[in-house]
């Protein structure tokens, strides 16, 4: 195992059980102490931990309690970085071995089931996408809804994207969850823009009612 992947395990033990402190790193983690302490010194250096102050606890000398470590804001998002090159580098694997395009359906209709459940069937088509644009929001898509030109479409809008980096070395990804939102509303809709695309954000173009005939807006623009 080489000392990245190690730093890499005490952080996120780290994060996910701190505070805790060098030994029970050592011991849940099958690392002598030594090479513990030389993971914190570095993750310290790096400012992805820091020490845990207990409330009210101010010993100094021999009766001080053991440190205890905490992961700071940069070390969580470290964390998700290092999280993220692994699920591209997974992305890979399986567009090598042609099961790229399985397994971005499978998780399509995993996100399916999970939304439609929450977008009722039979409201008004700008509640259904006010319903499915907070359930987005509930699994960490930071999404709005605006209303488009003329007001004959609303564009639900992700400002952010739980899986950009996956989008980003995988489009399909963005394809599969445009046809997911189609589905689910029961109407075309059409993405604009995407985060993995280098926009500012994710927008798609939902149709709420039915546009003038061509004559007739001829005649009002005449």
């Amino acid at each position: 195992m080489t000392a990245d992947t190690t730093k890499d395990r005490v952080l996120s033990l780290i994060v996910t059980a701190g505070p805790i402190t060098a030994a029970t790193l050592a011991h849940e983690l099958n690392v002598t102490p030594a090479a513990i302490r030389r993971h914190l010194t570095a993750l310290e250096d790096e400012g992805n931990i820091t020490d845990h102050e207990p409330p009210g606890v101010h010993v100094r000398g021999r009766g001080r309690p053991a440190r205890s470590f905490i992961a700071t804001a940069e070390g969580q998002q470290a964390l998700a970085s290092a999280y993220a090159e692994v699920a591209v580098d997974a992305m890979g694997f399986l567009r090598k071995h042609g099961e790229l395009e399985a397994f971005v359906e499978a998780k399509s209709a995993q996100l399916e089931a999970e939304l439609s459940s929450a977008v009722p069937k039979d409201a008004p088509m700008e509640e259904r996408v006010q319903a499915l644009s907070d359930a987005l929001g509930k699994r960490g898509y930071a999404t709005s809804v605006r209303p488009g030109p003329g007001g004959y479409t609303v564009q639900l809008c992700q400002g952010h994207c739980p899986v950009q980096s996956i989008a980003q070395s995988a489009p399909e990804w963005c394809e599969a969850e445009a046809r997911t939102f189609s589905r689910i509303l029961d109407v075309h809709v059409q993405r604009l823009s995407t985060l993995a695309g280098g926009a500012h954000v994710c927008t798609t173009t939902i149709p709420v009612a039915a546009a003038l005939p061509v004559a007739a807006t001829t005649r009002k623009e005449g």
